[in-house]
């Protein structure tokens, strides 16, 4: 199989399960307002793994956003945020002590950090919540660090654990 061609595929397969884990996660009340805990958060170390991650992450958060009636200011700044996270994750993940289990725990960080400096600001000036900022970095936070570093440790734990298929290594270069 073509790299491109399972770069794609790995993009839109980690795009649908954000999708499905947000629209989980939205179903108990859980993906948005000043405490969220959303699952899919936890596929934000994903990119630890190739970088076809990236792509993914972001669009499935600009689909999820939309599709559970985001605002503009949300779909484009939320999207953003993910998209800064997943980066992060994936440059953590080409630094050598990154690669061992202790090291590689730090690659849930990112995400974290991206969401807790733009998720407030999204919540008080798109939709007027009127907690203050540093309220609100608190909770986007705790939720964040559940989501990403508890559950996406975890997962990181479980995959890295479980070697790529050979098909899928092809998912680390997007060009031919």
């Amino acid at each position: 199989m073509k790299k491109k061609t399972v770069f794609i595929a790995v993009a839109a397969v980690t795009a649908a399960l954000y999708v499905a884990l947000t629209y989980l996660s939205n179903a108990l009340g859980l993906a948005s307002g000043a405490i969220q805990f959303r699952l899919s958060e936890a596929l934000t170390i994903l990119p630890f793994f190739t970088p076809a991650a990236i792509p993914g992450l972001t669009i499935g958060c600009i689909l999820a956003n939309t599709l559970t009636g985001c605002v503009l200011a949300d779909i484009v700044f939320g999207s953003a945020a993910t998209l800064l996270g997943a980066i992060g994750t994936y440059l953590l993940s080409r630094i050598p002590f990154c690669k061992k289990t202790k090291g590689a725990l730090l690659c849930t960080l990112p995400p974290v950090i991206a969401n807790v400096l733009i998720v407030p600001y999204v919540l008080r000036y798109a939709y007027g919540v009127p907690d203050a900022i540093p309220f609100m970095m608190l909770t986007v936070g705790i939720g964040e660090v559940v989501c990403c570093c508890l559950g996406g440790g975890l997962l990181l734990l479980g995959l890295k654990r479980t070697p790529l298929p050979k098909e899928l290594s092809a998912a680390q270069e997007p060009a031919d």
